[in-house]
């Protein structure tokens, strides 16, 4: 804990692309982190014991332990730290597991570096409430309050890790529909990205966390 009785603000970078690893860091050290790099998610695991709690940014692709596997081995320690995901394209399906697992956000490769730091950020706060008692739930149910009973569907099937070709099959309509709420529902819920809208509904409980 800091002096201030505040968590420290600590990014652990966990990826095995070394060239990533050093730009997420200047980055992140640039917004005033303090970063720690690690190459290999099994290195990590037998420092956590020494290391201070922070927010954790874990890629899902590596080599002997994916981060996947290493997000059960942190939640099966007891590890509870804000966890964000890097994925790439075609690894939705595998985010959105994450989140179920309680990752607070995904952020898609190639990376925006607006976008990961506002993932951190969230992740932070996020932590930040649980702590005080706080909760986000009651908004969220509001927001999600405003979308119609189809764009609903929509956002089910998503937190499903489907894409929109299954997603229109499911539904009985066509992709460019499911692409017309999918906008809608996003514009709704005042989110430019799909992992907004995701950790929205599981806030409020529409997804649960706990579904595989």
């Amino acid at each position: 804990m800091r002096p201030d009785g505040q968590k420290p603000e600590i990014v652990y970078v966990i990826d095995d692309d070394a060239a990533l690893r050093r730009t997420v860091a200047r980055l992140l050290q640039r917004q005033g982190y303090t970063v720690e790099c690690y190459g290999s998610g099994l290195v990590f695991l037998n420092d956590i014991e020494a290391k201070q709690p922070g927010c954790i940014l874990l890629d899902i692709r590596m080599p002997a332990v994916s981060g996947l596997k290493l997000q059960e081995a942190l939640a099966s320690q007891g590890v509870t730290w804000p966890l964000v995901i890097l994925s790439g394209h075609g690894d939705i399906t595998a985010a959105v597991t994450a989140m179920k697992a309680g990752a607070c956000d995904f952020v898609q490769k190639p990376y925006q570096g607006k976008a990961l730091v506002a993932a951190i950020k969230a992740a932070f706060l996020k932590w930040e409430q649980q702590d005080s008692g706080t909760s986000e739930t009651g908004r969220s149910a509001e927001l999600l309050a405003k979308l119609s009973k189809r764009e609903l569907e929509v956002l089910q099937a998503l937190g499903r890790g489907l894409p929109n070709k299954l997603t229109a099959h499911e539904l009985g309509i066509s992709i460019r529909t499911v692409e017309m709420h999918r906008a809608n529902l996003m514009g709704k819920l005042g989110v430019r990205s799909l992992s907004e809208a995701l950790r929205i509904a599981f806030e409020a409980g529409m997804l649960s966390r706990d579904a595989r």
